[in-house]
């Protein structure tokens, strides 16, 4: 089915260029014929004149002028069509090329959310039902149970990522502002994921009464999906630390991993919305490709920056500058 989609998309490409070059061709070709009738015209209205006659100078004059004056205009509106098109040309073809794109991420997207909902819903489902067949020790019971809490964390932040997603594109989600410490909802978020993920070296510098004005779920969200992002990157011996701290007016959360980090050329793409490096089919970690563009579109709303800057020795670190 990729073949034939990719044969259909090289057959319209094709056909849209001929057609631009037929275009193209067809706009030279009648400045030619025009400007050859130009000098035709000319050519016979000089060979009509008689060189005795007193007017003859002045006359020859104005044949000459009418002919420059036609030639300037065929190249002027010769040349502002030939924009025209070659402006359209690249709007449509820009434009084009973009929703293609678009098509292409929103099916890599489809396959993903597909792998993200499947996984922990098999893992959960597998966990339950040997709990309830088999008779296991305290120890490995609280394994299993913790693994499926990951999981439905994993199912439980899905669907938020796409829920809001959906509604701050359409304009439909209300969003809330009141003062809240930033502080209190960042150690809260810490402790859950100490919870959720005990096996996880966590180190956290949250310094106290760290205020703003904005909305504590989309806030939650932020911060959720930064140490999630982070959790997916990381090796599981890497630490992952979360430091929020206030200087010279600016609060500033930052989350930073032991991964592999992020080429430059992708650090600009990443927070656009379902771009996700290297290929879905081999693609080794999770995800969708809606957190960090749920970040940015975030910290936007709380007229905020968000960057990503490489950690030391390795890894990345994210920071949102409110």
């Amino acid at each position: 089915m990729n073949l034939f989609r990719k044969k259909r998309l090289a057959v319209a490409i094709t056909v849209y260029w001929v057609l631009l070059a037929y275009i193209i061709a067809g706009l030279v070709f009648w400045f030619i014929e025009l400007q050859r009738k130009n000098s035709q015209m000319a050519a016979y209205e000089l060979q009509q004149l008689k060189m005795d006659e007193p007017s003859y100078e002045s006359r020859y004059s104005e044949i000459q002028a009418e002919s420059q004056r036609k030639t300037a205009q065929y190249i002027g509106e010769g040349s502002t069509f030939l924009l025209l098109i070659l402006v359209g040309a690249l709007f449509v073809y820009r434009e084009v090329r973009r929703q293609i794109k678009l098509q292409l991420q929103q099916q890599n997207f489809m396959m993903a959310v597909t792998h993200e909902l499947k996984t922990p819903i098999a893992v959960t489902k597998l966990n339950l039902e040997t709990l309830l067949k088999h008779r296991l020790d305290e120890q490995k019971q609280q394994r299993m149970i913790q693994a499926a809490l990951q999981e439905t964390g994993r199912l439980d932040t899905l669907a938020n990522n796409i829920l809001i997603a959906s509604q701050l594109e359409g304009g439909d989600y209300v969003r809330a502002k009141e003062e809240l410490d930033l502080s209190t909802l960042v150690q809260r978020i810490i402790q859950d994921l100490r919870h959720r993920y005990p096996d996880r070296k966590w180190i956290d510098s949250v310094e106290p009464d760290c205020s703003l004005s904005g909305d504590p779920l989309l806030l939650q969200m932020l911060v959720s999906n930064l140490a999630e992002n982070a959790i997916k990157y990381s090796p599981r011996e890497g630490s992952i630390t979360i430091a929020l701290k206030q200087e010279r007016g600016h609060i500033q959360l930052a989350v930073k991993d032991e991964g592999a980090g992020i080429p430059d050329e992708e650090k600009k793409k990443i927070f656009n919305k379902f771009y996700r490096t290297g290929q879905e089919k081999t693609r080794s970690t999770q995800g969708t490709g809606l957190g960090l563009y749920l970040c940015r579109k975030i910290a936007q709303d709380h007229k905020a920056a968000i960057k990503v800057t490489d950690n030391s020795p390795v890894g990345s670190i994210f920071t949102v500058t409110f």
